[in-house]
């Protein structure tokens, strides 16, 4: 009993660690001569920070997590929640969402899954999310036109254990 105590304890900072370390694993894959880091997230979560990358020529934002295939409530409101404020900041920089395989989170963004469901979880999103137009009521109708806006880039690229 103490032993599976002390791996609950200490296994909420795995996030954190896979966060970090795929982050600083990605960079230099991503990176495009001249580049230069502006502001850098290694923090899974809110950290205060505007976005988990930003350069002076991209903001992105990184989620390790991987898509089971079932009931993806919590997973759905953080890529979403991500795709949102990367396609609503004002920045003439490129916008990009890096995912664990491309297949679930397409499937999802072009779901009927109502917003203000995902919203409801989330305060900042909830507040942000009140201004869309009325006819925007699911993820497929945010989505769709501004598909374009934000990069969906899948991280097996670059991390090969990532790779469905």
């Amino acid at each position: 009993m103490l032993a599976a105590l002390l791996i609950k304890k200490h296994s909420n900072q795995i996030s954190e660690i896979i966060h970090t370390v795929g982050i600083l694993l990605v960079l230099p894959a991503i990176l495009e001569p001249g580049e230069i880091v502006e502001s850098l997230s290694l923090a899974a979560g809110n950290t205060g920070k505007g976005f988990d990358l930003e350069t002076n020529r991209r903001i992105a934002e990184f989620t390790f997590i991987q898509w089971q295939g079932g009931s993806e409530s919590i997973r759905q409101n953080k890529v979403f929640k991500d795709f949102y404020f990367l396609a609503e900041h004002p920045t003439p920089k490129r916008k990009e969402l890096y995912v664990a395989g491309l297949d679930h989170p397409t499937r999802f963004f072009n779901s009927g899954r109502g917003i203000a469901q995902i919203a409801k979880n989330n305060r900042k999103l909830g507040e942000a999310a009140i201004k869309l137009p009325p006819e925007i009521k699911t993820v497929r109708d945010y989505y769709v036109p501004r598909r374009h806006v934000v990069s969906i880039r899948d991280l097996g690229e670059y991390l090969p254990a990532l790779r469905s």
